[in-house]
């Protein structure tokens, strides 16, 4: 399942750049930026510079094909439910506007409780966990407990269990 840890920071990854910069084409925008994910594009980014010459990249691998699956899904569901999530996270954080919130931690927030909501074969516990693991990885010290705190009031509104037999 790590493929699905990888989807899940690249989708954060994505978020972050389109709240930065909303892109005209959306299907471009996710395009150009899963081919910059590939296995081969990050390994061919950390070569020396090579002026001017193109370098041809094999095709996705396998790995990569999986995590853009999972993520594409991601980001696609987000970016339909932006504003029913926003919606969510404004009653959360009573007297504090979404806009105010880093954009990295939104990011998460919106994903996460994307998967909440609409992703019925995810355990929210799972969601909460990755969601936390992920803050902590990319955003500021107390970012993780920060999402925990916002993810838990969210996952009481939940109308299924937070966890699933099979856990």
């Amino acid at each position: 399942m790590r493929h699905r840890r990888l989807a899940r920071e690249r989708a954060v990854q994505f978020l972050f750049q389109y709240d930065l910069n909303l892109p005209t084409d959306k299907d471009e925008a996710l395009d150009k930026f899963w081919a910059s994910q590939t296995t081969a594009a990050i390994n061919d980014e950390k070569k020396p510079a090579s002026w001017g010459e193109t370098n041809e990249l094999p095709p996705p691998s396998t790995e990569d094909n999986a995590v853009r699956l999972f993520g594409d899904k991601l980001i696609r569901g987000v970016l339909d439910q932006i504003e029913d999530l926003d919606k969510i996270i404004t009653k959360e954080v009573k007297n504090w506007d979404v806009s105010r919130i880093a954009k990295v931690d939104r990011s998460i927030l919106r994903l996460a409780i994307y998967e909440m909501f609409y992703r019925e074969d995810i355990p929210p516990i799972v969601t909460i966990n990755e969601a936390i693991d992920i803050a902590k990885k990319f955003s500021t010290e107390k970012s993780g407990s920060f999402v925990n705190g916002i993810l838990d009031k969210v996952k009481t509104k939940l109308m299924r269990p937070s966890r699933t037999s099979s856990n």
